[in-house]
């Protein structure tokens, strides 16, 4: 007894075959061999974007394949159909009556009737979006495999126990392992016994979920048995659910870094103790120097009152002015020393403007007397970290410079600017006369007993003095000038957190 289906189920089933095709852009196509003609589904025509009243012919059909390799294979694959009976079922590119390029997958069956085909039937399905998807993560695990095993740091995949996945070539070139020979080995087997632990507790953490990366420094040894300091930072990769899969592992080679730093630390370590040395030398000499000078000093004052007679002659006022000298010198080289051995004086927050009035209060009578010309201009609210009596010397030299040291045909003037740049303040003070000739006197401009212009009252002392004692405040002194036009000296200055 045959079963018959009524409309209804008819209809029905028309009606989950339309649901499926619009929903999962599968179109329905169909060829006859014996009428030559070519049909295809709604759903067929809008994955190739053209009107429902469309007719397709074989022709026009393949001619929507993409030109080269996608319509080259579809003539083959369908007429294989045709004449050999083969089934076909391939991914390709078609050219939508828009010009829009997309993916499709092309699936046909021939239907056979006494071994002759009389049909052939087929799917076409819209597969752009996924396999654009597809061909985008495919890049993308390939840049990645590129980076991976390029990157210059050393790069490794392990397993949860340690044993290596993958290396990169900079991983091998570090430990000086092939990569066969890395992958017979575990990550232990290439750890510095001593530091077998280190990050242990890590991994742990990590495996359990209760970290997702962690860095450390270790040591490892290379195939030829060097120590090699690295920094390692491990991450653990899970799953969807959460499951750990492996670690990935990265190794900065720091060997070269650690050397240089051993390096360094000697140099510092033995600098420092010279630097010590130098400065115990340059203190028990100024304090030798003083107890002989004033012994000498002492001497020839009872020299005189003994022997008033013996000093009336041409030899003893010129001992007398070589020992006024000595004296001199010894005073000199005590009040450098004073700066390179106190390191240690606190400094303390200092207005600028207010030491700068004090200062020049000082000297008001030479200001007067030489009509010099003063132009201030300080912000009120400006301190720079310092000691009370550097930044009086520093100021106090730079202005009696500026006076000494003016054209001699007229009155000294000067200018006092100050910026802000960064952790410091800059101090300009500017005058306008003998200038400079920093070509030929630059490289010595801050030497000890240096003079660069005749006057009677020049000792070379004052800038070296001023120069130590801006650098023993952690500023700096920069300087521009010109011959006859003028010197500019740039100050910096700490700044303070008053600012």
């Amino acid at each position: 007894m045959y079963a018959f289906k009524t409309s209804n189920t008819i209809k029905k089933e028309f009606s989950y075959l339309d649901f499926i095709q619009r929903h999962a852009s599968i179109g329905i196509w169909e060829f006859d061999t014996q009428t030559l003609s070519l049909e295809w589904s709604s759903e067929t025509k809008k994955i190739h974007e053209v009107p429902l009243d469309y007719e397709p012919s074989v022709e026009s059909g393949i001619l929507f394949y993409k030109s080269g390799y996608s319509r080259d294979t579809i003539t083959q694959l369908f007429n294989d159909c045709l004449e050999k009976h083969e089934e076909f079922d391939e991914e390709l590119q078609i050219v939508t009556a828009t010009g829009k390029e997309k993916w499709i997958r092309a699936i046909g069956t021939p239907v056979l009737e006494n071994n002759v085909c009389v049909k052939v039937q087929g799917l076409f399905q819209d597969i752009d979006k996924k396999t654009k998807n597809s061909i985008t993560l495919a890049q993308k695990e390939t840049q990645l495999r590129k980076s991976f095993e390029n990157a210059l740091v050393g790069m490794a995949i392990l397993d949860l126990d340690g044993s290596w996945i993958h290396v990169n070539k900079s991983l091998c070139r570090i430990l000086g392992y092939s990569k066969e020979e890395l992958k017979s080995l575990t990550f232990l087997d290439i750890t510095h016994p001593e530091d077998v632990g280190v990050g242990k507790d890590a991994l742990k953490d990590m495996v359990h979920g209760n970290i997702d990366s962690y860095e450390a420094e270790k040591r490892y040894l290379s195939k030829e048995g060097d120590v090699i300091w690295a920094k390692l930072s491990s991450s653990i990769i899970k799953d969807d659910n959460g499951n750990p899969l492996h670690f990935v592992a990265q190794i900065h080679d720091l060997s070269d870094i650690k050397r240089s730093n051993k390096k360094v630390i000697q140099l510092l370590e033995t600098t420092e103790n010279q630097n010590k040395r130098l400065l115990n030398f340059a203190h028990i000499v100024s304090h030798n120097l003083r107890s002989h000078y004033s012994n000498l000093g002492m001497l020839l004052d009872l020299f005189k009152m003994d022997i008033p007679d013996a000093t009336n002659n041409e030899i003893f006022p010129l001992v007398e002015e070589a020992v006024r000298q000595l004296g001199e010198t010894v005073v000199n080289l005590n009040e450098v020393a004073a700066i390179n051995i106190e390191r240690n004086l606190k400094v303390e927050p200092i207005n600028l403007l207010e030491k700068y009035n004090s200062v020049s209060g000082s000297i008001s009578a030479l200001v007067i007397e030489s009509k010099t010309k003063i132009c201030v201009d300080i912000d009120k609210d400006l301190y720079v970290k310092g000691i009370p009596a550097y930044l009086d010397s520093i100021i106090l030299n730079f202005l009696t410079n500026a006076i000494k040291y003016k054209k001699a045909d007229e009155p000294a003037k000067i200018e006092l600017k100050t910026q802000v740049k960064d952790d410091f303040i800059i101090l300009a003070i500017k005058d306008y006369g003998l200038g400079i000739d920093l070509k030929k006197h630059g490289n010595k401009l801050f030497g000890m007993y240096k003079t660069f212009h005749n006057h009677k009252d020049s000792r070379g002392l004052g800038l070296f003095i001023t120069k130590s004692q801006v650098e023993a405040l952690g500023g700096k002194i920069e300087v521009e000038s010109k011959v006859n036009e003028g010197t500019t000296f740039y100050i910096h200055l700490m700044k303070d957190e008053k600012n």
